[in-house]
C-alpha cells in the first residue's frame, strides 16, 4: 500500500487545518497517510518521527520513508531546513515543486516562446529612469513587488498631463514628477519591482474582475481543471484578489451575464488555455529541471477583443472556501501522490523523451546584419532590445563592425544563442564581401546610403551604393531584406537578382512599414504605425525624426520574426548608445545636446533639425570637421550652411578646417555674421562659451569622434552644472 508523508514547517498538525482532509481523503483512498516536520526525519536508520489520525486525535508514530512526500509547507520556512529537503528529495518523489517566482516564470516561458503572445510585457525596474521610459510607452503601467503576494504592494500609476496619478486597492494619490521619483526610489529600496502595461477587464457594471485557472493532475498523472472561477474587484478598487476585499462567483452565470451568446466559446477557450499552459510549464520544468509539477493556479485577464492575458502564475494556488468543500483540491492532490509513488520509471523515461525532442527541434538562429551609411548602431540597439524580450541573443558590442570585429564574434556565437544580431561597417570596397565570408546573414537591414566615406568611392554615391550591395549579394540568397524606401540613393542598390523577400520601411511614401503621426516628446518620439491589422502608437526613447527609421527597421525584422506589437512595444524602450542625441539638463534651464559619434552631411541636417525642435528659446550649433567627403566637401558644407539659415538657427559655431565655409554659405544666404563663429582652436573656442551663453539656451554639438568634439560637451557639462 502507498505511504505518503505530508511535509510541512510546522510540527503540530493540529494548527494546519488541511492536514486532517488529506489524512481523511487518503483514508478513503486506501493509502496510508502520516504527517512530519523536517526536524523529525532520521536519516541513519531511514525512519521519521510521524503523526498518524487515528480514532479522532492525531498520534505520534516511528514511520519509514514514505513513498512519496507531499510538499505543503511554506517554501520560505522550510528554506531553513533546506539540506533535509534536498537530501529527501535526491531519494524520495516530491509533489508541488517550485516553478518560481512570479519574474522566474515569466522569464520561462519567455524562454519557451510557446506562451509568450499571451504575457504583458514585464522589465525589472532598475532605476526610476527606466521607469518614466515604460511610462512614455505604456501610459497606464502596473507597479508591483516581483515576490508579492495576495496582491499587496501593487500599484497602478498614470500620466494625467504631468500629474501622476498612484492607485492602491481603492487609495488614490496624485504627485509631480519629483513626488513620485521619490516614491519610487523608496520602494526601490525596500525591493525589487517590476512594472507592466496596465491590461483591465472591466464587468458592464463598472467592476475590474480576473479568473483563476485552477488545474491539478489526477491519479492517471493527467491534468485536469480543478476550478475556474472570477474573482470580482470591490467597486472603487482595481484589485480583485480576494485578500483584498473582492469576491467570487461561479463561472456560468458570470459567463452569462457578461458575455452572452459568447459565454460559452470563453468557458471553452479558457478551459483549452488551463491546460495548455499547465502542459507547457510542466514540460519546461522536466526539461530544465528533470522535476514534474502538479498543481498551478493562473490568473488571466481578457481585454477589450477578448484576448486572453496572463497576470500571474502561482504554484501554490490558495482555492477560496466556496470551492473547497467538495475536497477536489484534497482529491487530485492524494490521487496524484500516489500515482507519482507507482509510476516513477514511466516519469524518468517521459523526461528523458523530452529532454532528446528539444534538443532535435532546435532550430538554426537568424543572423541579422545591419549596414548603411548612418543608423547601424541605432537599428541593431533597438532590434537586439526587443529580440532579448523573448529570446538569447548575441549582439555585437556598439561600434564593433570591422571585418576583424566579425572574426571575434563568429568564435563567440554558440548553439545558446537563438539570434543574431551584428554592425557590418565598411570604408572601402571588398570589406562587406568579407563580412558576409566569415558570418552569412539570413537577414539583412541596409539603414540608406548617405555621403559617409564617400571620398573613398571617387565622391561617387552610386559607388557607395554598389559596396553597400555586397551585403544582398553575400548574404542567404532566399533571406530577408529591409530597406529605406524614402532613401533616394537607395534605389542604386542592386536587388535585381536577390531572390529572397525584400521589405520596406518609410515615413512619406506606402511601404511593407509606415510610420506616421510623429511628434517630439518629452526624451524622445512617438508614431503611430499600422501593425498586424491593427494601428499602434509606439514610443522611442531617443529624439529625431531619423530615430524613426532606425525603429522600423528592427520592427520589421521583429515582426517577420513573429513577435507581438506588445513585444515590440516593450523592446523599443531600449538601451540607448552613447553620445548620439544624448541630452544634458545644466543650470539655468541650459540644455546640451551631445552628438558626438559620427558626423557626416544627413546626420549634421538630423541633428540639426532635434535642435530646431526642442530648442527653448536661443538655438546654438556646434558643428565640426566631417570627413572623407572627398570633393564633395565643399558642396556639401555649403548645404549645410544653408541649412542653418533655413531653419532658424540663432548662433553657429564651426570647429576644424575648412568648416568656416559653413558659416560663409550661411551669411550669403541671409545669416547675421554677428552671430557666427569659427574656429580651429577648441580652447578658443571654450572661452567663447563662457561668454555667450545665457540663461534657456539650447546647445547642439555635433562632430565625430576623431575631432573629439565630447570634449565641448563635457567643458559645458562641468562649466554649467546645476
Amino acid at each position: 500500500m502507498t505511504l505518503i508523508g505530508m511535509l510541512h514547517h510546522r510540527r503540530d498538525p493540529t494548527t494546519v487545518i488541511k492536514s486532517y482532509a488529506y489524512a481523511a481523503v487518503a483514508k478513503a483512498e486506501g493509502v496510508n497517510f502520516f504527517y512530519f516536520s523536517p526536524g523529525m526525519v532520521n536519516f541513519v536508520n531511514r525512519s521519521i518521527r510521524g503523526q498518524v489520525y487515528e480514532n479522532g486525535s492525531w498520534k505520534e508514530r516511528i514511520m519509514p520513508f514514505p513513498d512519496v512526500i507531499y510538499n505543503a509547507g511554506s517554501p520560505e520556512k522550510l528554506a531553513n531546513s533546506k539540506e533535509i529537503i534536498e537530501k529527501l528529495k535526491s531519494e524520495i518523489p516530491f509533489t508541488t515543486n517550485s516553478i518560481g517566482n512570479k519574474w522566474n516564470i515569466t522569464e520561462r516561458l519567455i524562454e519557451a516562446k510557446e506562451f509568450t503572445n499571451y504575457l504583458i510585457p514585464s522589465e525589472v525596474v532598475k532605476t526610476v529612469e527606466n521607469f518614466h521610459k515604460f511610462l512614455a510607452s505604456f501610459q497606464k503601467v502596473v507597479f508591483k513587488p516581483i515576490d508579492g503576494r495576495k496582491g499587496k504592494g501593487i500599484y497602478f500609476i498614470s500620466n494625467m498631463d504631468g500629474v501622476f496619478e498612484v492607485r492602491q486597492n481603492s487609495e488614490n494619490k496624485y504627485y509631480s514628477k519629483q513626488q513620485l521619483n521619490e516614491f519610487l526610489k523608496d520602494k526601490l529600496l525596500t525591493g525589487n519591482y517590476i512594472i507592466q502595461p496596465y491590461i483591465q477587464s472591466v464587468t458592464k457594471s463598472g467592476q475590474v474582475y480576473d479568473f483563476r485557472l485552477h488545474v491539478q493532475k489526477d491519479g492517471e498523472g493527467k491534468w485536469v481543471i480543478t476550478t475556474i472561477y472570477p474573482r470580482i474587484a470591490p467597486k472603487g478598487s482595481i484589485i480583485p484578489n480576494i485578500n483584498n476585499g473582492g469576491f467570487t462567483n461561479y463561472l456560468d452565470p458570470f459567463l452569462q451575464q457578461e458575455f452572452k451568446e459568447e459565454a460559452f466559446d470563453i468557458k471553452r477557450m479558457l478551459e483549452h488555455f488551463s491546460l495548455s499552459l499547465a502542459n507547457h510549464l510542466d514540460n519546461i520544468q522536466m526539461v530544465k529541471y528533470g522535476e514534474v509539477i502538479d498543481e498551478i493556479g493562473i490568473d488571466v485577464g481578457l481585454d477589450e477583443n477578448l484576448k486572453i492575458w496572463v497576470y500571474e502564475v502561482n504554484w501554490r494556488p490558495g482555492c477560496p472556501p466556496a470551492f473547497y468543500l467538495e475536497l477536489d483540491v484534497v482529491v487530485h492532490s492524494i490521487q496524484y501522490a500516489k500515482y507519482l509513488a507507482e509510476n516513477q520509471t514511466k516519469i524518468k523515461n517521459e523526461i528523458k523523451s523530452l529532454k532528446r525532442k528539444k534538443i532535435e527541434e532546435k532550430r538554426g538562429s537568424p543572423v541579422i546584419a545591419i549596414t548603411g551609411s548612418a543608423g547601424k548602431t541605432t537599428s541593431k540597439a533597438f532590434l537586439a532590445s526587443i529580440l532579448s524580450k523573448k529570446w538569447n541573443i548575441f549582439e555585437s558590442k556598439d561600434y564593433w563592425n570591422t571585418t576583424e570585429h566579425t572574426k571575434k564574434h563568429a568564435a563567440e556565437i554558440n548553439d545558446s544563442h537563438e539570434a543574431v544580431v551584428l554592425e557590418y561597417g565598411m570604408a572601402y570596397p571588398g570589406v562587406i564581401t568579407e563580412h558576409c565570408s566569415i558570418i552569412q546573414p539570413t537577414i539583412s537591414i541596409v539603414t540608406n546610403i548617405g555621403l559617409a566615406h564617400v571620398g573613398n568611392f571617387d565622391s561617387d554615391i552610386k559607388k557607395v551604393a554598389h559596396a553597400k550591395s555586397e551585403l544582398i549579394h553575400g548574404m542567404d540568397q532566399k533571406g530577408i531584406l529591409i530597406i529605406n524606401k524614402d532613401d533616394e540613393n537607395s534605389k542604386y542598390l542592386e536587388t535585381q537578382q536577390f531572390k529572397g523577400k525584400i521589405m520596406t520601411v518609410s515615413i512619406k511614401s506606402p511601404a511593407n512599414y509606415r510610420a506616421y503621426g510623429i511628434q517630439y516628446e518629452e526624451n524622445g518620439m512617438s508614431f503611430k504605425m499600422r501593425l498586424q491589422k491593427q494601428e499602434i502608437k509606439l514610443f522611442i526613447p531617443i529624439l529625431g525624426e531619423h530615430h524613426v527609421y532606425n525603429a522600423l527597421n528592427a520592427i520589421a525584422v521583429a515582426d517577420y520574426l513573429g513577435f507581438t506589437p506588445m513585444e515590440i512595444k516593450a523592446g523599443l524602450i531600449f538601451r540607448k548608445p552613447p553620445r548620439r542625441l544624448t541630452i544634458y539638463n545644466c543650470r539655468d534651464n541650459i540644455t546640451v545636446i551631445d552628438d558626438t559619434v559620427h558626423s557626416h552631411p544627413q546626420g549634421v541636417k538630423a541633428a540639426l533639425d532635434v535642435l530646431s525642435n526642442i530648442g527653448k528659446r536661443r538655438k546654438i550649433a556646434i558643428i565640426g570637421q566631417m570627413r572623407e567627403l572627398g570633393d564633395l566637401r565643399e558642396q556639401e558644407y555649403r548645404k549645410v550652411g544653408e541649412y542653418v539659415h533655413e531653419i532658424g538657427i540663432d548662433l553657429l559655431i564651426t570647429y576644424g578646417f575648412r568648416t568656416e565655409e559653413i558659416g560663409d554659405q550661411a551669411k550669403e544666404k541671409g545669416f547675421s555674421s554677428e552671430n557666427i563663429y569659427h574656429f580651429t582652436n577648441k580652447e578658443k573656442l571654450h572661452e567663447l562659451l563662457k561668454e555667450i551663453v545665457r540663461k534657456d539656451d539650447t546647445i547642439l554639438v555635433k562632430g565625430a569622434s576623431k575631432t573629439n568634439m565630447f570634449d565641448t560637451v563635457k567643458f559645458l557639462d562641468e562649466t554649467f552644472k546645476e
